[in-house]
C-alpha cells in the first residue's frame, strides 16, 4: 500500500506541476525544417554580405568531405542535409557596388533551395577545375579560407583540402588567399533579428525542463540520486523530441561536507549521491532546438522537515551571485575584448568584497560558441587569442560564473553559487533571453 500511495502521490504532483509550469509549444519536425531553412536563407541574404564587407573578404570558400564537415559549413546546410555529400564546396562571392551576394555550390546539384549547383561535368570533369574556373571568372581580391590558430570553429578546412586547393590555384593568386577567421566567427556569433524573436522561447524551454527535473516531479529525498536526476533530464529531452549538446550534471553542496566539493571533477563525482533534506543542489543543463543552443545553471534547496524557506545564509550567498552577474554585464561595451571585460569585472567584484570567478562564453549555433572568451575557470588572468577578440553587437553569451560565500548556518562553510544564464548584447545593452534565477527554489516548491 505504501508503494502504491507513493506512486499516486508523484502522479498527482506531476499533474500539478505541469499545470503550474506549462511546457512551451514544440514544433513537429517538418515545421522545424521550414523554420530552419527560412532562418538560414535570411542569414545568407541579409547578414552575410554585411559581414563579408566588414571583414574585407569578397570570396569565401568552404570545402568539406562527407562526415568530416567544417563546423561553419554545417551551419549553412539546409535542414534536409544532415552532412556534406562526397566533397561539398560552397562559394560566396560579394561583388559589391550594390549587387546581390552570389551563393554557389560546386556540385552537380543544388544545395537545397539556398545554393545553386554550378558544375558542368561535361566541361570540367574535375571538381577542382570547376572551382578554379569560377575563381578565374570572378577575380576576387581576397579569398577567405577557414583556418585559424586560435578558434577551433574557424579552423575547419582539412589539411588535405587546403593543400589540394593551393595546388590547383594559379600561383599568381596565392597572395589573395587569407584566413577567414574573423568572418567565420562573425557568421557564427551574430544573431539576426528573426533569431532573437525565437531565442527567448528556446531558453524558456530549457528553464522549464530544468525546473521540472529539479522538483518533486523527479526527486524524492532519501531515495533519488543525482545521477537519477541527470538521466531524468536526458530522457525528458528525448521524449520532447529535442537534443542536448552536452550531458547534464547535478551536484550537491551539503553542510556536513568539507569545502572540497567543488574541486571534484566530473569523472570523480559520485554517481550514486543520494539527495537528502538540507542539500543545496546545482544543475548544469542545455538543449538544442531550431539549431540554437542554451546553457543554464541554477540552484535548488531541499527543505528539511518543518522548514518553510531557504536558510538566510544561502539566500545572501545567492544574492552575491546575482550581483556578480550584474557586475559582469555592466562591463559589456562594443569593441572591448573578452580579456578587458574580464579584468574590469573582477576588479569591481574585488572592490565590492565578492570572491569571484568568471568563465563566460558565447552561445548560439554551438554551445561553446565562437566569439570573445571572457575568462576560463583556470585562467582568471585572461585567455590569449580567444580573449583578445572584441565584443560586437547582436551577439549572445552564457553568463557563467560563481561567487563564493561563507554560510553561518553551515558553521561558516564556503558555498559556491554557480550560475549560468543566456543573454544578448545588443545596441549597447545586455539582456537575459528568458530572465534569470533570482532566488533559490525549494524542493518541494513553496507557494508564497
Amino acid at each position: 500500500m505504501r508503494i502504491k500511495l507513493s506512486v499516486l502521490f508523484f502522479f498527482i504532483v506531476a499533474i500539478a506541476m505541469q499545470a503550474q509550469s506549462p511546457m512551451p509549444g514544440i514544433l513537429p519536425e517538418r515545421e522545424r525544417a521550414i523554420v530552419v531553412d527560412n532562418l538560414l536563407a535570411y542569414r545568407l541574404d541579409s547578414l552575410l554580405p554585411k559581414l563579408m564587407e566588414r571583414e574585407g573578404i569578397d570570396m569565401w570558400i568552404l570545402i568539406s568531405r562527407e562526415y568530416n564537415e567544417d563546423p561553419v559549413l554545417k551551419t549553412m546546410l539546409p535542414s534536409t542535409w544532415l552532412s556534406a555529400r562526397r566533397r561539398t564546396i560552397l562559394v560566396f562571392y560579394h561583388p559589391g557596388a550594390g549587387q546581390p551576394l552570389e551563393k554557389i555550390a560546386i556540385a552537380r546539384y543544388d544545395v537545397g533551395k539556398l545554393l545553386k549547383g554550378e558544375w558542368n561535368l561535361d566541361v570540367y570533369p574535375d571538381q577542382w577545375e570547376a572551382l578554379m574556373n569560377l575563381i578565374a571568372k570572378r577575380q576576387p581580391k581576397k579569398i577567405g579560407l577557414n583556418y585559424s590558430d586560435n578558434f577551433a570553429l574557424a579552423d575547419g578546412l582539412a589539411k588535405t583540402e587546403y593543400q589540394t586547393f593551393m595546388r590547383y590555384l594559379p600561383k599568381e593568386m596565392h597572395n589573395r588567399v587569407t584566413s577567414a577567421e574573423r568572418l567565420a566567427i562573425a557568421w557564427l556569433e551574430t544573431r539576426t533579428d528573426r533569431e532573437l524573436e525565437l531565442y527567448p522561447m528556446i531558453c524558456r524551454l530549457g528553464h522549464t525542463i530544468l525546473q521540472e527535473g529539479l522538483s518533486e516531479m523527479a526527486i524524492h529525498p532519501g531515495i533519488t540520486t543525482t545521477d537519477d536526476v541527470v538521466w531524468w533530464l536526458r530522457q525528458r529531452v528525448t521524449d520532447l523530441g529535442l537534443d542536448t549538446w552536452f550531458h547534464p550534471s547535478v551536484s550537491i553542496q551539503r553542510a556536513d561536507r568539507g569545502n572540497e566539493e567543488f574541486l571534484r571533477s566530473f569523472s570523480r563525482r559520485p554517481e550514486k549521491d543520494v539527495i537528502l533534506p538540507g542539500d543545496l543542489l546545482h544543475v548544469d543543463f542545455g538543449i538544442t532546438y531550431l539549431r540554437l543552443n542554451t546553457d543554464q545553471q541554477q540552484h535548488f534547496y531541499v527543505l528539511r522537515p518543518g522548514e518553510k524557506e531557504v536558510p538566510k545564509g544561502l539566500r545572501e550567498a545567492f544574492a552575491r551571485g546575482n550581483r556578480l552577474q550584474d557586475i559582469l554585464v555592466s562591463q559589456f561595451a562594443e569593441g572591448k575584448t573578452g580579456n578587458e571585460i574580464l579584468a574590469d569585472a573582477l576588479a569591481q567584484a574585488r572592490a565590492e568584497g565578492i570572491q569571484a570567478s568568471i568563465y563566460t562564453h558565447p552561445i548560439g549555433l554551438h554551445g561553446h560558441a565562437a566569439g570573445p572568451t571572457i575568462g576560463l575557470w583556470d585562467r582568471q588572468q585572461g585567455v590569449p587569442g580567444q580573449g583578445d577578440y572584441p565584443l560586437f553587437s547582436n551577439t549572445a553569451y552564457s553568463i557563467e560564473l560563481f561567487a563564493a560565500s561563507e554560510v553561518p548556518e553551515w558553521d561558516g562553510k564556503i558555498v559556491r553559487i554557480m550560475l549560468e544564464e543566456d543573454g544578448v548584447f545588443q545596441n549597447g545593452k545586455f539582456w537575459f533571453l528568458d530572465g534569470r534565477q533570482e532566488e533559490i527554489l525549494t524542493i518541494p516548491r513553496m507557494s508564497k
